[in-house]
């Protein structure tokens, strides 16, 4: 068979096949950039890049090798055996993505201090979420909730083992036993927002950005306050939480130091 009549249907195959893929991609961003990685979360904790990775490996595995095994001159029982194999390889590699994206979206925005810590599924022990208040047991399908995090203080018995296991990565906020409500920490919240003419000191090629998120949450530097963001291990860059300060509600996010 000349070569240009294998190429012809195995290139409309091919086609087809993508087209499907990038309808079940644009679906499955439904699912990613709308529910589990809200804005802006969908960039602080790489949402948009992980749903990238599992689609364009899922069009790698998908079109490209049905381009490879698709020829006319194969029995129709051997091609479908051909094309259900790549359809069922390809199902497996997008049904693994979407695992290890549900392990890494985020769960609870966390005032830890002098900070705010994202929360991500792999984050919290399970086995320790009956140490959590009962309403903060359930780990949140829809983008992260607000957790406020209760820290030791040096007179406490467990003081030294808390600091201890700070330094292992395990965070008070990784620490269910250490959750509380959100409201419960708002006087310490208020007091521990830093000024935004701080960020705006330190940021000073930043300073429209600055101001143009403010306006948009409307507020100003005498309402608002902000802290660092520490994402963790879904961290790609340094992040703060512009806050309001008379509720403590964050109200925007900015990509700064």
């Amino acid at each position: 068979m000349d070569y240009r009549q294998r190429l012809k249907p195995a290139l409309r195959a091919a086609l087809i096949h993508l087209l499907g893929s990038i309808l079940v991609g644009l679906t499955s961003a439904l699912l990613f950039l709308s529910i589990w990685y809200p804005t802006p979360f969908n960039a602080i904790a790489g949402g948009f890049t992980l749903w990238g990775l599992i689609v364009a490996v899922d069009i790698a595995c998908g079109p490209l090798l049905t381009l490879v095994v698709v020829n006319p001159r194969k029995p129709r029982l051997e091609l479908a055996r051909d094309i259900g194999f790549i359809l069922l390889l390809q199902l497996c590699a997008f049904a693994y993505g979407i695992y290890i994206a549900s392990q890494a979206r985020p769960i609870y925005l966390a005032y830890e201090g002098n900070r705010y810590r994202l929360i991500t599924y792999k984050d919290i022990n399970k086995e320790k979420l009956a140490e959590a208040p009962a309403d903060l047991r359930s780990l949140s399908l829809t983008g992260p909730r607000l957790l406020g995090v209760k820290l030791s203080n040096p007179t406490d018995p467990d003081f030294q083992q808390s600091v201890l296991l700070s330094l292992q990565g395990l965070h008070p906020a990784y620490r269910p036993s250490r959750w509380t409500g959100y409201e419960t920490l708002l006087p310490q919240l208020q007091e521990a927002l830093l000024p935004l003419e701080k960020l705006k000191i330190k940021h000073p090629d930043s300073l429209n950005e600055i101001e143009l998120t403010l306006t948009r949450a409307g507020l100003d530097a005498i309402s608002a306050g902000y802290l660092p963001l520490e994402a963790g291990r879904a961290k790609s860059r340094d992040w703060v939480v512009i806050v309001e300060r008379s509720t403590g509600i964050p109200k925007a996010f900015l990509p700064l130091d």
